[in-house]
């Protein structure tokens, strides 16, 4: 009789997801709700029919989101406080943000991108000290610095889409429409993707390598903003001019960060199969894991973006495609990680061959995402530096 009650709770199913909820996992529901309703009826006249459907479809994803992933919960909080405090200090002239001191030195769109680029920088330096020294303790100030540098970092982008309609109401788009914005999105994505995965396989150990591309890219924005100045904010060129832009790139960018991330793992995993940090990295096991799992939705939202701007391509251009230069290292990326999963669902692909194939994979992502912007012209010369 023990041994049948015994088994009997061994089997009892775990409850289902909506009772799972908590009272305030429902209160963000609501708050969020009333967030997209507020802003439906407040800003309804300066957006289209795909506009408001894609914000009404947002509240639904963002609170699914929330639930799967407590995280998000606060850091949606945190955004929505932090940009509605800058909107209320610019009431409505874009010079406050060079007189008043929150704004000049925090909430301003560019001070909000600096602060994320810096705690980028030191969220990787203490996530080397963790690994290289073994400490906890510095391991938990990068995962730290890290979500801090999220939050300025998604908090510039909502502030300069605010700040583009101050310079013009036919001025203002979502600001993923240039290098400069994009670079941003991309740190992002790869941070939040990364935060993730950290939690979900509670280790941190991952975090060195991954803030690796991050600092780069960050790099690369620092040098780009100085040099051309690219942090000003610019009207958007007649093809941008669409609501496929607020959907196709985003997804386009999901997939480049996660390639980015699974490309750093991989060098975790190659080091440790060589015995270099060995005793101080995840196990193999993990690391491919984290790597196939991160080509997976990449590759997903890659093609969900491919098929996006093949739509977008055909009202814009009127044709589906038009063997573009970016068009054309979009499709290379695709079949690349294509052949990769089709490697390692159909011939079981592990080990090095698997990593150093997604190492080189990160090579020619970089050039569709940046070396075509640099050497080739053609439809998409919008984006050139």
């Amino acid at each position: 009789m023990e041994l049948t009650q015994n088994s009997a709770k061994a089997y009892t199913p775990a409850p289902g997801f909506f009772k799972r909820l908590s009272p305030f996992d429902w209160l963000y529901a609501v708050a969020l709700t009333a967030a997209m309703l507020f802003a439906l009826q407040r800003y309804n006249a300066y957006m289209d029919y795909y506009e408001q459907g894609i914000l009404v479809l947002s509240a639904p994803t963002f609170i699914w989101l929330g639930w799967y992933w407590k995280p998000v919960r606060w850091l949606m909080a945190l955004l929505g406080l932090l940009a509605l405090s800058a909107i209320g200090l610019y009431g409505g002239a874009l010079d406050a943000a060079n007189q008043k001191f929150l704004l000049k030195y925090l909430l301003s769109s560019q001070s909000a991108i600096l602060w994320m680029g810096t705690l980028f920088f030191l969220a990787n330096l203490f996530y080397w000290v963790g690994l290289l020294a073994r400490s906890e303790t510095g391991s938990a100030l990068g995962s730290a610095l890290c979500w801090a540098a999220v939050a300025m970092g998604f908090t510039g982008m909502l502030v300069r889409w605010y700040e583009s309609y101050l310079v013009g109401s036919d001025v203002g788009h979502i600001p993923v429409s240039n290098l400069y914005e994009v670079f941003v999105l991309f740190c992002l994505l790869t941070a939040l993707f990364y935060l993730y995965y950290e939690q979900h396989y509670k280790t941190r150990q991952m975090g060195a390598f991954v803030l690796l591309i991050i600092s780069a890219a960050v790099g690369f924005l620092l040098w780009y903003s100085v040099t051309r100045d690219a942090a000003q904010i610019q009207p958007l060129v007649p093809a941008l001019q669409s609501w496929w832009m607020k959907i196709h790139v985003p997804a386009n960018f999901i997939g480049y960060g996660t390639f980015a991330l699974a490309a750093m793992v991989a060098v975790a995993y190659l080091l440790k199969s060589k015995g270099i940090l060995a005793d101080r990295l995840p196990s193999l096991e993990l690391l491919d894991d984290v790597m196939y799992k991160a080509i997976a939705v990449g590759f997903a939202f890659f093609t969900i973006a491919t098929i996006l701007g093949a739509l977008w391509a055909a009202e814009a251009w009127g044709g589906y495609w038009s063997w573009d230069p970016k068009e054309t290292w979009a499709l290379i990326v695709w079949l690349n990680y294509a052949a990769w999963l089709h490697m390692r669902l159909m011939k079981g692909l592990r080990g090095q061959v698997a990593a150093w194939w997604a190492l080189v994979g990160l090579l020619v992502t970089t050039f569709a995402f940046l070396g075509v912007n640099m050497f080739l012209s053609g439809l998409h010369s919008y984006g050139e530096l």
